[in-house]
């Protein structure tokens, strides 16, 4: 068992040796307050078959909570929509908000262990930046973390992970994320 107190996640003691030093001289930043660091990934799942089977979102609330290594929210419908079948207030989907160092064990598996799994990558889009600074990328299939025993899925579900940074604007960012060795394909 790894002692909590001594233990730091490789990635955020890569961010304090060795990123913020080099993002401080490419963009010539005079306050180290300035450096942009990571703030916070939220996973979001919206399981569609839970118009029908509202047993659905419990099961992919439970598999992403095995992915964060933190309980899962079940998300739920704001307004009726008749022609989606959808009643307020009826479960949909799952969400997850990661900071600290979840936050950077999490970014870790994704960069090292699940993006290289998914079938035919070539990179994720470098142009998915939302103007002020944070990432958000979608993967079609959950099941390319280790976490989850592929054998055990009945369903295979689609999952979005929005990387907040605290950087002003897009080229900031997408440095941040280029240090972290995030496959960017342009």
């Amino acid at each position: 068992m790894l002692d909590q107190a001594k233990y730091t996640p490789r990635l955020k003691s890569v961010y304090q040796d060795q990123i913020r030093a080099a993002l401080k001289e490419e963009f010539g930043y005079r306050n180290d307050m300035q450096i942009p660091r990571l703030d916070k990934i939220v996973l979001n799942m919206g399981i569609g078959e839970a118009v029908k089977d509202t047993k659905k979102v419990k099961q992919g609330a439970d598999e992403l909570s095995l992915i964060a290594g933190q309980k899962a929210v079940i998300t739920k419908a704001k307004k009726s929509i008749a022609g989606f079948r959808v009643r307020e207030e009826m479960p949909l989907g799952a969400k997850v908000t990661l900071r600290g160092d979840r936050m950077y064990e999490f970014l870790d598996r994704l960069i090292n262990i699940a993006l290289p799994r998914v079938r035919d990558f070539r990179g994720v889009k470098g142009t998915a930046f939302d103007g002020r600074g944070n990432y958000a990328m979608g993967l079609k299939e959950h099941i390319v973390f280790p976490e989850i025993n592929f054998d055990k899925v009945d369903e295979v579900l689609g999952m979005d992970i929005i990387i907040a940074t605290t950087a002003k604007t897009d080229a900031e960012a997408k440095a941040l994320l280029k240090h972290f060795n995030m496959p960017f394909n342009s």
